[in-house]
């Protein structure tokens, strides 16, 4: 199976089937690659904010408020693992010093 896997990916040059993504995700006005849309949005938004159409616009903001949202959902889990460490460190303590 991992043969088929790898001559798949010599054919194509990448794992996932080709590179049409990566061809689409480059920015028009300064050529700048990205690998993904949504982060090639967010660059156009901050650095050619006054040169974008309507639906650039609404792309950038779409992909803003969804950067927002990962933003918010990673803090609030990064501080749910601080919370858990802290409780738990606190439970070893009063364990070991029984």
């Amino acid at each position: 199976m991992t043969e088929a896997t790898s001559d798949a990916d010599d054919a194509t040059g990448s794992p996932t089937g080709g590179d049409s993504e990566t061809a689409d995700a480059t920015c028009a006005r300064c050529g700048e690659r990205f690998p993904t849309e949504r982060l090639r949005d967010l660059h156009r938004g901050l650095e050619h904010y006054r040169a974008l159409d309507d639906r650039e616009r609404a792309a950038y903001e779409a992909a803003y408020e969804s950067e927002t949202e990962d933003l918010r959902s990673f803090r609030l889990r990064a501080l749910a693992v601080l919370v858990a460490l802290y409780f738990g460190f606190l439970m070893t303590y009063a364990v070991v010093t029984l």
